[in-house]
């Protein structure tokens, strides 16, 4: 479609948008330009501010979210009062777009695509940015790169900002790589340390790998649909409007190899783990809103492409690429979360797992479902990041070691703990919580839709995320305090473990004092001296890297000794979220409020069958009905549709609606839920008591099972197996780089030493006879030789014409007069 330069038009291809467009959705492109504009302020001017440049990245970061609250609000105004006869909120796009290139019949824009995922997205992004950046100001404070840190996670969410609202795959990809360029910078923050350069430098060409996916696939999309612009691929995708199938397949694989990389997907998810050796503020920011659920997002924002290319719910089909990848990763993850020692990495491996969750949803047909396990997820795993870096700021001096020096600190963090108990609740999916209502629709889909196997992926996965969460809980927070939790309980073992309490410990006092409220948070509570304390410690810590002249703030009132309100405010906001959030789409309690605001943005059609949305929400048992086949004959589409087996059964058969549209969420039933939830309750049961007997060394019936993994050989060798993470990096690193790399830079110094070298070496020697040559014959011959020569004619000429100059006048006017006489002769010589 041909725009004006410089066009700032709507494309209303809509009634709805006409009256549900308001300031806020039209200048939704402020979002992302607010933190990019304070980026720059940052940069230049950061360090001569009070705060080190903070100041502009909250405030920042707090207009970006005030914007987006407000487009959240007209956008929840034109859903609720625009849906058709059928039930369904169509709301069209608010589509703005500047042409900034053209290129022949192809048009390149920068603007905006408001739907209702990015709404979703971009409230979700810039709320958890905010509390990042407050958190940051206390975790990172005295910091040796604090102006650079904060420009840089402003730039991170502005980069997620950008490519969320992206209204074609070009500015989409810019957004994209910016992060990838942030995510470098903040991994590698403290870059002195070899681990975390490496780590940084590992993200940054695994992603790279992934991304020459997303180039393919964008260029392939541009061949297929003959334009970029995200919705009208989504709308030529859906009506089938493309001359291959075959094309349209390798352009999904294409683009999911990027979501891969981005998602941290099994194969490509190594780098995630390792990423833990940036700031926790950095952490928690990259697995909650941003960088790794961006892949998901991309196959959520053109699923259409997806969803047909790769025959997603078509009859028959019971398994596909994006399925089979996030199964695979959701488990393999969940198991290698069970052997860190590092609580960071737990959470990291647990992002993983969750991120296969919701890869596995989109592939099943479970759109909303996965979207909405994107936002539930968000709070409750920056929740728990935030929280393990409270405790390291705080108990356990820096260090993330879990067995090393965690434990027994729940009394002394309430605050702390209580966000981490709600999180991991969450997490987990215990009824009622956010997690619960997310993640129970993606494995009730899986079972609904007859991908049975994916099915049973989901709810091992759920029992293996209890389980690992009761693990990593009881090591942080409960039994005997070690390292530096001792330290900070104020407690001492003696030979044999036992643990003693010791009162007036003079470093307790010191790191209390740090604690107590104070007039100013600049006033140097925490001492250089008290760090010094602490540097015993300091071999398994990672995140001890402030100045002397870091300074610890005020804790809450009733948390004397948790850590300062900066941190603890938080953790309970995104607490109260872990629950909160859950109940704007919770099946279970016939609400689907999140479900009718994004749907719009699916792409696809819905089969809800012949019964309008409101018969199906607003009763469930007719919603039920027209799901489970209690009418002879639903409404089929492309591809097929919901029909009856038997009327009124629980039993029922399930034919696939097509890969041209997606089968309407399933009605929820406790009875479905059950095998999950009671898989949850195992785990954690299962978990706890394991956890008491290993490193409580407490006496149950798991106490068999101490050592196990030495005892029985098979059993160690998945222990090690797992411990070594698979020996993927092995894998990479010292066979597919080795056979890669080393032939070609073996190749590479070949070339430079025998071609390049030679070239110039050759180029040197001729260059030097050439200037040997030149000096000898043209500068000392003829240069020389024609100064020397007009030189010594100057001389002659002047010894030849000396005694003209006599000094009498009569010889001078003879000699005037004698040429005057000459010249007129010459003159009428010449005339006549």
């Amino acid at each position: 479609m041909s725009r004006p330069s410089m066009l700032l038009a709507a494309e209303e291809s809509g009634h709805a948008v006409g009256e549900a467009s308001g300031w806020f959705l039209e200048n939704a492109w402020l979002i992302p330009v607010i933190p990019a504009v304070a980026f720059f302020l940052i940069l230049f001017f950061g360090k001569k501010l009070p705060r080190g440049g903070s100041e502009f990245g909250i405030v920042a970061m707090l207009g970006s979210l005030f914007v987006a609250a407000g487009a959240t609000w007209q956008w929840i105004s034109s859903t609720t009062s625009h849906y058709d006869e059928a039930g369904n909120y169509e709301v069209e796009p608010v589509i703005r777009e500047i042409v900034w290139w053209q290129s022949g019949p192809y048009e390149f824009g920068l603007g905006q695509h408001i739907d209702g995922l990015a709404i979703m997205a971009l409230l979700l992004v810039a709320f958890i940015s905010t509390l990042v950046q407050l958190y940051s100001t206390e975790y990172v404070n005295g910091d040796r790169r604090y102006t650079h840190f904060f420009a840089a996670l402003t730039l991170f969410s502005s980069g997620m900002l950008a490519m969320v609202l992206a209204p074609d795959m070009v500015q989409l990809i810019l957004g994209w790589e910016i992060m990838g360029l942030c995510s470098f910078m903040l991994i590698g923050h403290w870059w002195e340390e070899q681990a975390n350069s490496r780590a940084a430098l590992k993200a940054f060409f695994t992603v790279r790998v992934g991304d020459m996916g997303l180039l393919v696939g964008t260029a392939m999309l541009l061949a297929i649909f003959g334009t970029l612009q995200i919705s009208e691929i989504n709308e030529l995708a859906a009506a089938g409007e493309f001359d291959s199938k075959n094309m349209l397949m390798w352009t999904a694989v294409a683009l999911f190899i990027a979501c891969i990389g981005k998602s941290g997907q099994f194969p490509l998810h190594t780098w995630l783990p390792d990423a833990m050796a940036g700031p926790t503020p950095v952490s928690s920011l990259l697995h909650s809103s941003t960088m790794v659920v961006a892949g998901v997002f991309l196959v959520a924002r053109i699923y259409p492409v997806f969803h047909v290319g790769l025959d997603i719910n078509a009859a028959g089909q019971s398994v596909n690429l994006i399925a089979a990848i996030g199964g695979i990763t959701l488990l393999i993850a969940a198991a290698l979360a069970f052997v860190q020692n590092d609580i960071k990495k737990v959470l990291a491996y647990s992002t993983v797992s969750q991120l296969g969750y919701m890869m596995m949803g989109l592939g099943i047909g479970a759109w909303t479902g996965a979207v909405f396990h994107i936002f539930t997820h968000a709070f409750f795993k920056c929740c728990l990041f935030l929280a393990a870096g409270s405790i390291s700021h705080t108990a356990a001096h820096h260090s993330f070691d879990m067995k090393k020096d965690m434990g027994g600190i729940w009394k002394k963090m309430p605050v702390t703990f209580g966000a981490w108990m709600v999180s991991t609740a969450a997490l987990m999916g215990i009824p009622f919580t956010a997690g619960f209502f997310s993640k129970d629709e993606i494995i009730d889909s899986a079972k609904h839709y007859e991908y049975t196997w994916f099915y049973y992926a989901g709810i091992i996965g759920a029992f293996m995320t209890a389980a690992y969460m009761t693990r990593a809980t009881y090591l942080t927070f409960f039994g005997k305090p070690r390292g530096a939790a001792a330290h900070f309980m104020g407690v001492e073992h003696d030979t044999t473990g036992e643990v003693h309490e010791h009162s007036a410990h003079p470093d307790e006092a010191e790191h209390a004092d740090g604690h107590l409220p104070d007039e100013t948070v600049d006033a140097p509570l925490h001492t250089a001296d008290t760090h010094g304390a602490h540097d015993a410690h300091d071999d398994h810590g990672h995140d001890d890297h402030h100045d002397d002249h870091a300074t610890h703030g005020r804790p809450l009132p009733f948390a004397p000794f948790d850590s300062p309100w900066k941190i603890t405010a938080p953790l309970i906001i995104l607490a109260a979220l872990a629950i909160g959030a859950g109940y704007l789409n919770a099946p279970a309690l016939k609400i689907y409020w999140f479900e009718h605001q994004t749907e719009s943005s699916i792409g696809l059609p819905i089969d809800h069958g012949d019964h309008s949305d409101e018969e199906e929400h607003g009763d469930d048992e007719e919603h039920e009905e027209a799901l489970l086949g209690s009418v002879d004959e639903l409404a089929l589409g492309a591809g097929g549709g919901f029909v009856a087996a038997e009327s009124g059964g629980g039993d029922h058969s399930y034919e696939a609606p097509g890969p041209f549209k997606v089968p309407a969420p399933p009605v929820f039933t406790w009875a479905n839920a059950a095998p999950g939830l009671i898989l949850v309750a195992l785990g954690i049961l299962v978990s706890w008591f394991m956890s008491l007997a290993v490193f409580g060394r407490r006496k149950n019936f798991l106490s068999p099972t101490v050592g196990l993994t030495e005892r029985v050989k098979p059993i160690g060798a998945i222990h090690s197996f797992l411990v070594n993470k698979l020996y993927l990096d092995h894998l990479y690193e010292k066979v597919i780089v080795h056979a890669i790399a080393h032939p070609i830079a073996k190749a590479a110094y070949w070339f430079n030493q025998n071609v390049i070298d030679g070239i110039v070496n050759t180029v040197g020697i001729v260059t030097r006879r050439l200037g040997g040559w030149v000096y000898r014959n043209v500068d000392q011959r003829v240069v020389d030789g024609a100064v020397n020569a007009s030189g010594k004619a100057a001389s002659e000429g002047g010894h030849a014409l000396q005694p003209v100059q006599s000094g009498k006048v009569n010889q001078y006017g003879a000699l005037l007069f004698g040429a005057a006489g000459i010249g007129a002769i010459l003159l009428i010589i010449l005339n006549g």
